[in-house]
């Protein structure tokens, strides 16, 4: 059936299902109130973009404002990512993700995130499935992270911060 140029214009004409959730939709991905960022350790932040309490994922932007060793883990589910600004690597991996570049991360995968020394910031945005397992170097759990803990983390955080501990309420679906 062939619409005409009015019909491809016209907005849907019917009503969303019932219990279908509410768009998340932000300006500004990358912030300009610098207490948005929800501290994860030292010279690392995130910024929530969404966080889907019914499926297990996150979606932020990782930020690190220091070169070194970040963290050494491992996912049960892919991972993707796209790197706004800067450049990392994995130790275990001979590759580097650098600016404007996308990095498919496959379950069950363990590897330690570096930012080389001579990069001032990265900024890459990450959407995780599941669980981050931090492990040693010999596979030992040493702690984890999920969509709680993401969610709990940012609560303290945007309290403390004046923003008001509900201020993460607006990326949770």
């Amino acid at each position: 059936m062939t619409q005409t140029d009015d019909e491809k214009r016209m907005p849907y004409q019917l009503e969303m299902p019932k219990d279908a959730g509410e768009d998340i939709v932000i300006p500004h991905a990358v912030p300009q109130d610098e207490r948005v960022w929800v501290p994860q350790a030292e010279n690392v932040y995130f910024r929530p973009l969404c966080l889907n309490v019914s499926q297990g994922y996150w979606v932020n932007v990782l930020k690190v404002t220091k070169g070194g060793v970040l963290s050494r883990h491992r996912h049960p589910q892919p991972v993707h990512g796209y790197v706004l600004k800067g450049r990392w690597h994995y130790l275990e991996h001979g590759w580097t993700a650098e600016e404007g570049g996308y990095v498919y991360e496959p379950p069950g995968e363990t590897h330690t995130l570096v930012v080389p020394d001579d990069v001032p910031e990265m900024m890459t945005l990450f959407q995780v499935n599941g669980v981050m397992c931090y492990v040693d170097p010999w596979g030992k759990q040493t702690g984890f992270e999920d969509v709680f803990t993401k969610i709990d983390m940012c609560r303290a955080h945007y309290e403390a911060v004046g923003l008001g501990a509900d201020y993460v309420d607006q990326f949770i679906r």
